[in-house]
């Protein structure tokens, strides 16, 4: 059973006592439960079974600008005293920083939001195989498939954060996820490709034969793939892959990176970075989002920002530390982003596919090759060539080039979002990027 809030409180109200009573001027505590359990089927049969049990706290204490954390997953009390003890007299032979404090006392959520974050359903190790079983049955009966890999994991967590100033809160969460690796085989090539559901509640997951014969498509669709010769052309992201675009925009517009000079955005605010037709969203208080939250690390309210509006960039994701270093107030985003997106673009799927009479639709890249400073962008990719709108052959062994700076500024959204990750993209059309090929 997942721990309860007032044991969990009991555990940082103590903490914060001890370390003012040795000397902290400010405190923060977060004491986190989660269990997680985890069933693993290859080919057919139950490969690996898991179940983690993690209780734990992070104490951080200031005396006036000098700060440390120290963690631990022993709560007993001796421990915890022993804990805050090597914390403070680390944080006395630490070196000051103005910039360090606790966050604003008037921006600290004053409630935690009803999100529908929390599904209290169990489901057995037997319904856990039952479902591994359907899966594997759908993935393994679809032609070519050879090899299968599943996993079904259920995860409950429960945590506080307090600080000295007063705020002491916290909620549960849960996720029901489940994952299929089909690997097909045809004269004597394979390919590999997956399909997976996660969501906060069990009776949202998709169900498992949709998740093992889409595995098994998308593997079978990658069989054969050609190579082509390099060239400059459209290029369009599938879903799962477009929405590392927004991952890039995130660390980009980080404080972190603002303040220490080493983004390709920086002095970048209210200027238009993206298209005028690009509309960017941070939104926080999503019913049963994957990314919702009440409050940041640092327990301030967190609130929608509209990130890109009409192509200009109008928030850095700023923190209290990089906040005060910046001389901006911290919107709530310690940690990043909560459920980042695109809004919708005006175009089908099938419109984009045919926007060009020829391009490379991406599945799959490899690599992160992203300088963060300059814009520049070069990955390892494979995919499809599409002439008028029909998917052609696979392709494979191909690298992607560009720079974000320009990326950005060449979008076409399809309209095709769905919410199916904390940061999540409709299928994206980026025209004139390099491929290098054969």
């Amino acid at each position: 059973m997942i721990k309860e809030q007032d044991y969990l409180k009991g555990i940082a109200s103590r903490c914060i006592d001890l370390s003012k009573k040795n000397g902290a001027t400010d405190v923060a505590v977060q004491v986190i439960h989660s269990i997680s359990e985890s069933v693993n089927f290859r080919n057919q049969k139950l490969d690996e079974s898991n179940r983690s049990d993690n209780l734990g706290v992070s104490i951080t204490t200031f005396i006036n600008k000098k700060k440390s954390s120290i963690s631990s997953s022993n709560l007993l009390e001796d421990n915890i005293k022993i804990l805050i003890e090597r914390c403070i007299e680390t944080t006395k032979n630490t070196p000051e920083d103005e910039y360090n404090s606790l966050p604003d006392k008037n921006l600290l959520a004053k409630s935690v939001d009803e999100l529908n974050l929390y599904d209290q359903t169990h489901v057995s190790n037997d319904n856990k195989i039952e479902f591994l079983n359907k899966i594997e049955a759908s993935a393994a009966s679809q032609q070519n498939i050879d090899n299968t890999e599943t996993d079904f994991t259920e995860t409950k967590s429960n945590f506080i954060l307090a600080n000295s100033d007063g705020f002491i809160n916290g909620y549960k969460t849960s996720n029901f996820s489940a994952s299929c690796v089909a690997v097909s085989k045809q004269n004597g090539a394979m390919e590999r490709d997956y399909e997976f559901s996660n969501k906060r509640h069990l009776s949202d997951l998709d169900k498992p034969e949709t998740i093992g014969a889409e595995a098994a498509k998308k593997a079978n669709k990658k069989l054969n793939p050609q190579k082509i010769k390099s060239e400059k052309i459209g290029v369009i992201f599938d879903k799962r892959i477009s929405k590392g675009i927004l991952s890039v925009l995130s660390n980009a517009i980080s404080a972190g990176a603002i303040a220490r000079g080493t983004s390709f955005l920086k002095s970048k605010l209210e200027s238009e970075v993206f298209s005028k037709n690009i509309n960017i969203y941070d939104d926080p208080n999503l019913n049963k989002g994957l990314g919702s939250r009440s409050f940041d690390g640092e327990g301030i309210k967190c609130k929608k920002l509209q990130l890109i509006e009409n192509g200009v960039l109008k928030h850095y994701l700023v923190d209290t530390y990089y906040g005060n270093k910046l001389k901006m107030q911290s919107n709530g985003r310690a940690g990043g982003t909560s459920n980042l997106f695109f809004k919708n673009g005006n175009v089908s799927y099938h419109e984009l596919l045919n926007s060009t009479k020829r391009n490379l639709y991406i599945t799959e890249t490899i690599g992160h090759g992203v300088n963060l400073v300059t814009g520049d962008y070069s990955v390892g990719a494979t995919g499809f060539l599409v002439e008028n709108g029909e998917f052609q052959h696979p392709v494979s062994e191909i690298t992607i080039a560009g720079n974000f700076k320009e990326i950005f500024k060449n979008i076409t959204l399809a309209d095709d979002l769905e919410f199916k990750y904390s940061i999540n993209a409709p299928t994206v059309l980026i025209e004139g990027l390099v491929v290098a090929g054969k």
